[in-house]
């Protein structure tokens, strides 16, 4: 396997900790990942110390650990490996017949009226409830950074 540059194990590990963060059961500990890992992998064991260098950034899997990952994590094997978003088949229209709706990313970089509206709700909302909302936020851009229409 070709050697990764830094910079391209760290995405990965950066990557590879989002996945992590948003499956059913939160791992995040080498062991833990390990553990799972091995569960779905009929090669050889996983070590902890190993699973350790992926979340660290110091080691990239194999491809074929990658492809386990991704099955394990419910996320898309080129966006674990590369970063680059999958095409998901949802039945409906190409995106770029869909209607557009008040909501659409606006392109120029402008704050919109709904945008004001809604940072105004937060900023009213308990500490916790805005934590959620980060939260929620954090994992639907997740979702359109990992799967295209």
């Amino acid at each position: 396997m070709a050697t990764q540059t830094k910079a391209e194990r760290e995405a990965f590990s950066e990557r590879l900790k989002a996945a992590l963060a948003r499956g059913r059961k939160r791992i995040s500990t080498p062991t833990a990942l390990a553990e799972a890992f091995n569960l779905r992998w009929h090669g050889r064991s996983v070590t902890p110390q190993a699973a350790q260098k992926w979340l660290t950034g110091t080691a990239m899997p194999a491809p074929e650990k990658i492809e386990v990952l991704a099955q394990m994590t419910g996320v898309p094997v080129t966006w674990l490996r590369y970063g680059l978003p999958e095409r998901r088949d949802t039945g409906g229209p190409p995106a770029s017949e869909a209607r557009a709706t008040r909501y659409e990313k606006v392109d120029n970089g402008t704050v919109t009226a709904d945008e004001l509206r809604l940072l105004s709700h937060l900023r009213l909302m308990p500490a916790a409830r805005r934590e959620l909302v980060r939260q929620l936020v954090q994992e639907l851009a997740l979702e359109s950074e990992m799967w295209t229409k």
